[in-house]
């Protein structure tokens, strides 16, 4: 049976599971990292990796969720800062700029080797639909910072962006030459819907 481990401990080894996971994301990727491999590298007994996490999956998913959050957080906290000056353009660049941090995250790895698509199908039902509620809650709290857009299908607005966030996967094909300034182009066209257009 596992040893108890004191507080400090358990979010020393939480830290330690995180850093190794985003490691492992670059070096293998996450289908050819075992839990084995992960205890490995944190050195503790594989049975104290099943204290934290249930699986290597739901330790995958912590790790970027807590990437997400940290994006959603510096967003809103931007969109904070510029009080009475978010336009349009001012929201655009915002966004643009997050999505060229995202993309060269550890997120576009686990995209295009198809990681993140086989995380969310194993992940509980649950799991997904809260993390979709989730994203959904963080628009609406983008949302109430921005003037006039009150009535707004922001479930709506929500995807929309989840959409163009997901062409940062095609560059190639669209064309590295051109592609900031399409992705800019797509993200200025939702943002200007989000300030302009009324549900009916």
């Amino acid at each position: 049976m596992p040893r108890a481990y004191s507080d400090q401990e358990r979010a020393y080894i939480r830290q330690r599971l995180h850093e190794e996971a985003i490691l492992c994301i670059k070096q293998y990727g996450m289908r050819k990292t075992s839990v084995d491999e992960l205890v490995r590298r944190v050195n503790i007994p594989k049975g104290t990796f099943y204290l934290f996490y249930p699986s290597k999956e739901m330790l995958f998913f912590e790790v970027m969720m807590d990437f997400h959050d940290n994006v959603q957080e510096e967003v809103l906290k931007a969109v904070g800062a510029l009080k009475d000056n978010v336009t349009p353009d001012t929201l655009t660049d915002l966004l643009f700029r997050f999505c060229k941090m995202a993309d060269d995250s550890i997120l576009m790895p686990m995209i295009v080797s198809g990681d993140l698509e086989l995380l969310m199908r194993r992940l509980p039902d649950e799991v997904v639909a809260a993390h979709q509620a989730q994203d959904d809650f963080s628009v609406e709290h983008l949302a109430a910072m921005l003037p006039g857009v009150e009535g707004k299908n922001l479930e709506l607005f929500s995807a929309a962006l989840r959409a163009v966030f997901l062409l940062l996967l095609h560059k190639r094909e669209i064309g590295a030459p051109i592609f900031d300034d399409v992705l800019k182009m797509l993200l200025h066209g939702v943002v200007i819907q989000l300030f302009e257009v009324k549900d009916d």
